[in-house]
């Protein structure tokens, strides 16, 4: 089987790898020797292509290659060395492309594609967490009313600036003429 991305056949695919990583967290416990391991799942597997397009439709393939990157969209991809690892979609996160030397339209590629995982969807409101939420917009309620006031409780102190900068100015006069 060759390799395929988004329904385009990759040509000349000289080597395909992949890369998992298991995100572990470690803690230490304070005055304890050792550690404690938390498993934190796993991040996506990574998937690495690297080959040549030489044919006719080479400059096609790098242009959709490029399209397929910028739009950020997930594409499928269908190959033998993925199929164990249950990949059929996948982000292109990395692609680079250099023009060959010794024939026209002959282009190498790297292509890094990155596993993609749906993301899950918030579970829904259950009874008890419809009374938590219905509890703080009572109290938010509170809260709104409160700040009403706020701005004319601000403007109403406006009066007591003058006064009060020229008892610091006194008091601070004050203490400067102490021994």
């Amino acid at each position: 089987m060759r390799p395929m991305l988004a329904g385009t056949e990759l040509p000349q695919v000289q080597e395909i790898g992949t890369s998992d990583r298991r995100a572990l967290a470690e803690h230490q416990p304070v005055g304890k020797d050792g550690s404690l391991l938390q498993n934190l799942g796993r991040a996506p597997t990574t998937v690495t292509v690297t080959g040549v397009a030489t044919d006719a439709r080479a400059l096609e393939l790098v242009e959709t290659l490029k399209k397929d990157l910028r739009t950020g969209v997930a594409v499928p991809f269908v190959a033998d060395i993925t199929t164990d690892c249950a990949i059929d979609t996948v982000l292109i996160d990395d692609l680079q492309v250099r023009q060959l030397a010794g024939r026209p339209g002959r282009f190498g590629y790297v292509l890094t594609l990155r596993e993609f995982i749906a993301p899950v969807e918030p579970a829904t409101v259950g009874p008890l967490d419809a009374d938590i939420l219905d509890g703080a917009a009572d109290l938010l309620d509170g809260v709104l009313d409160g700040l009403d006031i706020a701005l004319p409780f601000a403007t109403g102190l406006e009066r007591f600036v003058e006064p009060l900068t020229e008892l610091l100015g006194r008091l601070t006069q004050a203490t400067a003429d102490l021994p």
